[in-house]
């Protein structure tokens, strides 16, 4: 088993963590804009894992962690990273998976330079968790699908150039009545709400959508009619093992920052640093990272052979990353005291981004219950 990052490796993080840090940052309280997902796609974020035949990275799950870890690690917004980790890992890899040509190559080629834009366009208001309660409903007629229904939470919704989503097409057929859909923004029928207000990530716009007798050519079904399920099922596969990989960089960023302050500040005549009630709370933040970054890694070079408990990897994964985050980033605020707690010093902010791990691509709960599932309980 070796630890070590080949040359291209080392070379690919370098070059994405020098690249964040000179990336344009959303204003505070607004979500990246075109112009900042165009100048990250100059970087190459946008592309990891997209096919090279589209232009992309060609990039496995390992690789494509290791480069969202090292854009956040080096500056980059974590809720645009978050909103290009939802770009490529929920639309991405579904697209070039199960589309079909030209619809693949056209999609895929301005994704991947950063011009167009992917949302994943899958919960509704009685379909969080539960995704056999869609009630969206696509209905083939002529060489077209009719698509109807409401997606309640969309990231990259308001920029999104094409939606990745999801409507039963066989009410009987339960698992197998699920259909998958690539939708061009600007179809008739298909309306955007406002950007949602959202207490953190909020460099990722979201929104409401809703298709209203919404026409989709035959050829942009992905897979086959009632292929829906498996094509969300991988991409989750790959979103929750790779995902939280930004959250390693953030987590990484942030100690730095913890350790540098715990030298420089002082009280009682002591670099704060020097008090055990410091000190091992800074060793046990370093401990959470690690730990976790390893399981992360491990998940992504399963989902890259293909193993089967590749699922069950990368919900232990992601379970381990939400718990470090989050009791890291309180951790953060407590070292910093009161300066922690002000808006401008950006510790509190980083629980806010933090919190939501427990609920996006999977709650935790509903992680537990793969995790559960692989011990076979």
């Amino acid at each position: 088993m070796d630890f070590d990052l080949t040359a291209e490796q080392r070379r690919r993080t370098e070059h994405l963590r020098h690249a964040a840090g000179r990336l344009p940052r959303p204003k505070p309280g607004e979500a990246a804009g075109k112009d900042i997902w165009q100048a990250a796609g100059e970087s190459g974020i946008t592309a990891l894992c997209l096919p090279e035949d589209c232009g992309g990275g060609g990039l496995g799950a390992l690789d494509t962690a290791l480069g969202l870890e090292a854009f956040c690690a080096g500056g980059a917004d974590t809720g645009l990273a978050f909103a290009i980790a939802a770009h490529l890992l929920a639309c991405g890899t579904a697209l070039a998976e199960h589309a079909r040509e030209p619809v693949r190559a056209d999609l895929l080629r301005a994704m991947g330079s950063g011009t167009a834009i992917a949302a994943n366009a899958m919960t509704e208001d009685e379909a969080g968790s539960d995704v056999s309660r869609l009630a969206t409903t696509a209905v083939p007629d002529g060489d077209s699908y009719v698509l109807n229904g409401v997606k309640s939470f969309v990231s990259n919704g308001p920029l999104a150039d094409v939606f990745i989503t999801y409507a039963v097409t066989s009410p009987t057929a339960g698992y197998l009545g699920l259909s998958a859909f690539a939708v061009p923004a600007g179809s008739p029928g298909l309306r955007v709400g406002p950007a949602l207000a959202k207490v953190g990530l909020e460099g990722c716009a979201a929104a409401r959508v809703e298709f209203s007798e919404c026409r989709v050519p035959r050829g942009h079904l992905l897979g086959s009619e009632g292929q829906g399920s498996a094509v969300f099922h991988g991409s989750m596969t790959w979103e929750r093992a790779c995902l939280p990989a930004i959250f390693l960089g953030a987590m990484e960023a942030q100690l730095r920052r913890c350790v540098t302050h715990a030298r420089e500040r002082r009280q009682f005549g002591r670099r704060i640093g020097d008090f055990q009630a410091v000190s091992h709370r800074l060793a046990t933040m370093k401990q959470r990272l690690e730990s976790s970054r390893l399981l992360v890694y491990r998940a992504c070079w399963q989902v890259d052979r293909g193993r089967p408990d590749a699922g069950e990897a990368a919900a232990l994964a992601k379970v381990a990353v939400t718990e470090a985050a989050v009791e890291n980033a309180i951790d953060a605020v407590r070292l910093f005291g009161a300066r922690g707690y002000l808006a401008d010093n950006g510790t509190g902010g980083q629980l806010k981004d933090a919190v939501p791990m427990h609920i996006f691509s999977g709650t935790t709960d509903i992680q537990r219950e793969i995790i559960a599932g692989g011990m076979g309980l």
